[in-house]
């Protein structure tokens, strides 16, 4: 496990002539992490699969004007290698690179036990979780490597809590893309291209809402105080982090 460096505040340009793309960037901590991002003077690729809210972020990226942001709506249920192919290249041409990506998205269907677990909702839990950012990554790799300095980052949820009863295909999910990040690790650890997991304490959130719906989540801190970590793990300063878990549970 890594931590923030005490007092760490991410420099004004810290991500400057960097193209990062953020999926599931119209969610809680997605929104959150492509605004940091974009003041940090990233162009950022917003993805989505809500068109008017990806429009709503970009003209608020845009006031901000550091960096024009890019749209590309996709819906990581129903994509295909062919689509996430199709990004690579759109990226490259559009962008002419890639520095960094922030998986962001998630999909929740709610506490039951397994056994009631209908065949199409699993499948579209892990497609969503697991498989959309192999598969997407996978497709993206060739354009990192050619960044001097890219990373990866996938948010993770507290083991402690999602590996129990009820949690069903996302606590399912979460404990594979654990394996997949320590591969990937392993794999890049010679090359340009860092992974890093980001591990954020409950945020007030739609997920945190229907899995703890007897809670207040107005209490829980919003996503933003978390975005830090983000940058962090995204700039130069984050290459201490390679391979780890940055646990941001002590900032909560």
């Amino acid at each position: 496990m890594a931590t923030l460096p005490a007092g760490w505040r991410p420099a004004a340009a810290a991500l400057k002539g960097r193209t990062i793309l953020v999926i599931g960037a119209t969610g809680g901590l997605g929104r959150a992490s492509a605004l940091a991002c974009a003041e940090a003077g990233a162009t950022v690729v917003l993805l989505g699969r809500k068109v008017p809210a990806l429009e709503k972020l970009y003209d608020e990226i845009e006031a901000l004007g550091t960096a024009t942001p890019a749209i590309y709506p996709l819906n990581l249920e129903g994509a295909t290698p062919a689509d996430y192919e199709e990004l690579a290249a759109t990226i490259e041409r559009e962008c002419g690179g890639l520095d960094g990506i922030v998986h962001a998205a998630a999909h929740f269907a709610g506490l039951q036990p397994l056994v009631q677990f209908k065949p199409e909702e699993w499948m579209r839990v892990l497609q969503v979780n697991l498989n959309g950012p192999f598969l997407l990554t996978q497709a993206l790799l060739p354009l990192l490597q050619q960044s001097p300095d890219a990373s990866v980052i996938f948010v993770d949820d507290d083991p402690a809590r999602v590996r129990k009863s009820f949690w069903g295909a996302y606590g399912v999910a979460k404990a594979a893309l654990s394996g997949l990040v320590a591969i990937l690790h392993d794999e890049t650890e010679n090359s340009t291209v860092r992974v890093a997991t980001l591990l954020p304490p409950p945020m007030r959130s739609a997920l945190r809402r229907m899995a703890y719906f007897g809670e207040n989540t107005l209490d829980r801190p919003e996503p933003a105080a978390f975005a830090a970590g983000v940058i962090y793990l995204l700039a130069s300063e984050g290459v201490s982090a390679r391979g780890q878990t940055l646990d941001l549970r002590s900032m909560q």
